[in-house]
């Protein structure tokens, strides 16, 4: 089975293109959502908790709007939550993967590349689109502030650096001509396994 890394930094379209796959029963895992699943298991909500010293709400779950101002603003408390969360996240995709019998699947995280995991996949796909647009996407999105988007883009590496590293990219402007971009990697990937 053929493994896809498919990243992109915030706001780029990573999720729209996993749909896109997924629309064509291409198995996805997403590293963010079972990261956020991750964090609100007691366990790790209290290690996070005692951590980074945060109180738990009255579901004994951790305020993740005051985890997220924590670790955006401060390099090495990011590294030391993903040094808690993502361990677990692995551990769950390992065991997710043995259940999976397509040709292919995409694994979908923001920090492929930041975390030095692409040799963990067959082929990896950065998904691209212009600052300007990324922006005034997550604003809309998570309604912040262009400041607090900056802020976060920051957390991560520069498309520049991701372009060099990536064996496809999709420039993500254009919904139809990211849905033909999809369709063609579909064939390829299909092709790939058939070897």
């Amino acid at each position: 089975m053929i493994k896809i890394g498919l990243t992109g930094g915030i706001g780029s379209g990573k999720t729209t293109v996993a749909q896109m796959f997924q629309d064509k029963n291409v198995p996805v895992f997403t590293a963010d959502i079972e990261a956020k699943k991750i964090l609100d298991r007691p366990d790790i909500a209290s290690e996070v908790s005692q951590v980074f010293d945060i109180k738990l709400n009255s579901e004994g779950l951790v305020n993740k709007p005051e985890l997220a101002s924590l670790v955006f603003s401060d390099n090495e408390a990011l590294q030391r939550l993903n040094s808690i969360i993502h361990p677990e996240v692995h551990k769950y995709f390992e065991s997710w993967l043995s259940k999976q019998t397509a040709p292919y699947i995409i694994y979908e995280a923001a920090i492929i590349f930041e975390k030095d995991r692409a040799s963990d996949f067959d082929y990896t796909i950065l998904v691209t689109a212009p600052e300007k647009i990324r922006i005034e996407r997550v604003m809309a999105r998570d309604t912040a502030s262009a400041e607090a988007v900056k802020s976060r883009m920051k957390a991560q590496w520069d498309e520049s650096k991701k372009k060099k590293l990536a064996d496809f990219i999709i420039e993500n402007i254009n919904l139809k001509e990211t849905q033909q971009e999809v369709g063609k990697l579909h064939e390829k990937f299909l092709s790939f396994s058939d070897k």
